[in-house]
C-alpha cells in the first residue's frame, strides 16, 4: 500500500483547510510556531495616511483606545486579508497590493510628497521602510505587536513542510533540519528566508493561506 503524504503546517489550520488536506488523503500536522502579542501604544502625531503590511498590525490597533482617529485616515495595505479586515472595520483604503515591495514602488513613484504612519511589529521587514527612507518620504513607525518565536521538535520527517512567514520558518529551523523535505511558502519574503537552506522551495500562486495549501496539493497529486 502507498504511504501517505505527511504534511506539517508551521500555524494552526482551520478544520476546513484540514479537511482539504486530508481529503487528498494526505496526513496534516499542524502548530503554532509562532505567538503574536499586542502591544499597549500611544500616538504623537497620525500623518496623512496610515500603512498596514499584516492582518496582525491591524488586530492591535483594532483595540487601541485611538481607534476613532486612525480609521480618520487613508491606508494602504499588503495582502487580501489585511485588506478585508480593513474594509469589514470600517476604514477607506487608498492602495493595496500583495507584497510590501510593490506597494514601495507604488509610495515611491506616486505619493512621494505624502507622509505616512507605519503600524508594524517587532520582526517587520526592511523592504518598505528602507524604500521610503532612500526616496526621502516623510514616516513614522509605530510598533504595535510583538512575534514571538514558539520551536517545536518534531518527532517525525514529514514530505513537506508549509511556511506562511519568515518568522516561522526560522521558529522551525530552531529545533529541526530542513533536507529533502519541500518548503512550501506563501509568498517571496517567505521563500528568502529559507533560500540558504534548501533548494526544494515552491512558492504559492498568491500569498494567502488557502492558495499554499492548493500548491501543496497540486504538487503531490501531479
Amino acid at each position: 500500500m502507498e504511504k501517505s503524504i505527511c504534511i506539517v503546517s508551521t500555524k494552526k489550520l482551520s478544520l476546513q483547510l484540514k479537511q482539504q488536506v486530508m481529503s487528498a488523503n494526505f496526513s496534516i500536522y499542524d502548530e503554532d510556531f509562532i505567538a503574536i502579542q499586542n502591544k499597549e501604544f500611544v500616538l504623537d502625531r497620525l500623518n496623512e495616511f496610515t500603512i498596514f503590511t499584516s492582518k496582525n498590525a491591524l488586530e492591535s490597533v483594532l483595540v487601541n483606545k485611538d481607534i476613532a482617529q486612525i480609521k480618520t485616515k487613508k491606508c494602504f495595505c499588503v495582502g487580501e486579508k489585511t485588506k478585508g479586515l480593513l474594509s469589514s472595520n470600517g476604514f477607506e483604503i487608498e492602495k493595496n497590493s500583495e507584497y510590501a515591495a510593490e506597494l514601495a514602488s507604488v509610495i515611491c513613484n506616486q505619493y512621494s510628497k505624502s507622509s505616512f504612519t507605519f503600524f508594524c511589529g517587532n520582526l517587520r521587514r526592511d523592504i518598505l521602510p528602507e524604500a521610503l527612507l532612500l526616496a526621502k518620504i516623510k514616516f513614522d513607525e509605530v510598533d504595535v505587536y510583538e512575534t514571538i518565536l514558539t520551536p517545536y521538535k518534531l518527532d517525525f520527517i514529514p514530505n513537506g513542510v508549509l511556511f506562511f512567514s519568515p518568522s516561522g520558518a526560522e521558529s522551525f529551523m530552531k529545533e529541526n533540519s530542513i533536507e529533502d523535505e519541500i518548503c512550501f511558502c506563501i509568498g517571496k519574503t517567505t521563500a528568502e528566508a529559507l533560500k540558504y537552506v534548501t533548494p526544494n522551495i515552491i512558492i504559492a500562486n498568491h500569498p494567502t493561506v488557502e492558495s499554499t495549501i492548493m500548491k501543496c496539493i497540486e504538487y503531490y497529486k501531479n
